[in-house]
């Protein structure tokens, strides 16, 4: 199955990455690996994790206080949000209106 991110869901991405660049040298690829494993996992089986809100799903990253929320769309997974947890809960209710 295939996957795609909503913008918004990839901005946060980047930044996150960003910001563990900035932390200290070489952190930014770990985090990326923990986003890119927790998506394959998602992807290999998306009904694994169990329904965090209507037809969101969240599945958390390992090491890094991230989760990967997304929704199960006909042909693909759509991550909605590259979530921190300690973030405001529900900023991205939006996304889920204007899926992308």
């Amino acid at each position: 199955m295939r996957y795609e991110f909503h913008p918004d869901a990839f901005t946060e991405y980047e930044e996150a990455a960003q910001y563990y660049a900035g932390c200290q040298e070489g952190l930014e690829f770990r985090f990326i690996a923990a986003v890119e494993h927790a998506v394959q996992q998602i992807i290999e089986d998306p009904k694994r994790w169990t329904i965090f809100e209507d037809d969101i799903r969240l599945c958390l990253t390992r090491v890094f206080p991230y989760a990967i929320l997304y929704t199960i769309e006909k042909d693909y997974v759509l991550i909605i949000a590259v979530m921190h947890c300690h973030r405001e809960p529900g900023y991205w209710h939006h996304r889920v209106s204007n899926r992308a």
